[in-house]
């Protein structure tokens, strides 16, 4: 059976879960169709033309990018419009687009762990974490025989991921009772006397987004013909999730060290840096992308530095006082990590899938009337 546009979403939902999306957020599918076959994926940072029209060059029928094509409610799709163009250029080539925005910058492993591993912070911690994701427990009633069957159908449509393991349960036996009322057809026992059946309660995780898919899977597999469950709303984080990573230098270096050490890790052609640079620098704070909101969050936490995308003017005020430096590397240096981290997971998820990548040079800059920059 080919692989289709609805299941290499579903894989990077696996990596990185909707839940963890920022409210104001969009991702997942937002173009194309989704059971289309697929034989190459791109992967780009923006969804512009000149993304769209590479994964078409390159025989894609999915583009994979960081930053969604749509934001608000749609109104209109107009050619003669920036989105419109945009959108009518993919469905006229075949090629679906899926953005993987926030849930990959806060996931476990995601953009924020990559610029802290590659400052080669110590002891990183979650900067602030992610809030209640939405997760519920489902425990279903299930005879001993149908367990495993009901546990991988469960888990195949999306219950029971914790973090990297998979099928993720828990098991506890007892004894179950019931009475056929005339014209039932019960798996064991006669209309009429109460059986006792013994069953595991069978509990597992679910994300509220695929507890229509999981109850549908776990229906289809359990023998029984009335199926009792539980379901429990939970307030748990999301492990290991959440908005920037903070950790320790080791050994501590000056401002100006580290801003030359994130300029050649990140490749950015510029840094613009805020505060003085022999200032030792011990703990550091790391954002992807536009993360001037967590200033004040980093300062709090111990941070004497902070990396980030970019921030508005006040944010830079903000970190003068609370005597926070800034490395400003820019939104796209920041970012594109993002596109290696997509291509290496569906080349190892999907290995017969062609998997290119998408990448547009940093921006120039002008300084002293020469322009420097990649």
């Amino acid at each position: 059976m080919p692989t289709a546009v609805q299941d290499i979403v579903a894989a990077l939902f696996e990596l990185a879960p909707a839940d963890l999306a920022a409210d104001w957020d969009n991702v997942g599918l937002l173009a194309g169709d989704p059971s289309a076959p697929v034989s190459g994926v791109a992967i780009a940072l923006d969804p512009t033309p000149a993304a769209v029209a590479a994964a078409a060059a390159a025989g894609a029928q999915l583009l994979v990018t960081h930053h969604p094509i749509l934001f608000s409610p749609l109104r209109r799709v107009r050619t003669d419009e920036p989105e419109g163009e945009i959108i009518a250029a993919a469905l006229r080539a075949r090629v679906a687009i899926c953005a993987m925005h926030t849930n990959a910058d806060r996931v476990r492993g995601g953009l924020n762990d990559l610029l802290a591993q590659g400052l080669r912070l110590r002891d990183v911690e979650v900067l602030e974490p992610s809030p209640p994701t939405g997760l519920l427990k489902l425990a279903v009633f299930v005879p001993l025989d149908h367990a495993d069957a009901v546990r991988q159908a469960m888990a195949a449509a999306g219950a029971g991921r914790l973090g990297a393991y998979a099928e993720c349960s828990f098991n506890s036996p007892g004894t179950g009772t019931y009475r056929p009322l005339p014209g039932a057809q019960p798996y064991a026992g006669a209309a009429g006397e109460l059986a006792r059946a013994e069953e595991l309660r069978l509990e597992m995780l679910v994300p509220r987004r695929t507890l229509p898919a999981v109850l549908s899977a776990m229906l289809a597999a359990h023998p029984y013909e009335e199926v009792a469950y539980d379901l429990y709303p939970l307030e748990n984080p999301f492990p290991g999730a959440g908005d920037g990573r903070i950790g320790r230098l080791d050994p501590p270096r000056s401002l100006q060290a580290l801003a030359q050490a994130a300029q050649k890790f990140l490749q950015a052609p510029a840094l613009r840096v805020v505060g003085e640079p022999e200032k030792t620098i011990n703990t550091v704070a790391v954002a992807s992308g536009s993360a001037g909101s967590l200033v004040a969050r980093a300062a709090a936490r111990g941070a004497e530095a902070m990396l980030l995308g970019e921030c508005q003017h006040h944010h830079v005020l903000l970190a003068r006082q609370l005597g926070l430096a800034l490395l400003e590397a820019g939104h796209h240096a920041t970012e594109r990590l993002i596109i290696p981290y997509f291509v290496t997971y569906l080349n190892g998820r999907f290995p017969d899938l062609a998997v290119i990548a998408h990448e547009v040079p940093a921006d120039r800059f002008l300084v002293a009337g020469q322009e420097e920059g990649e």
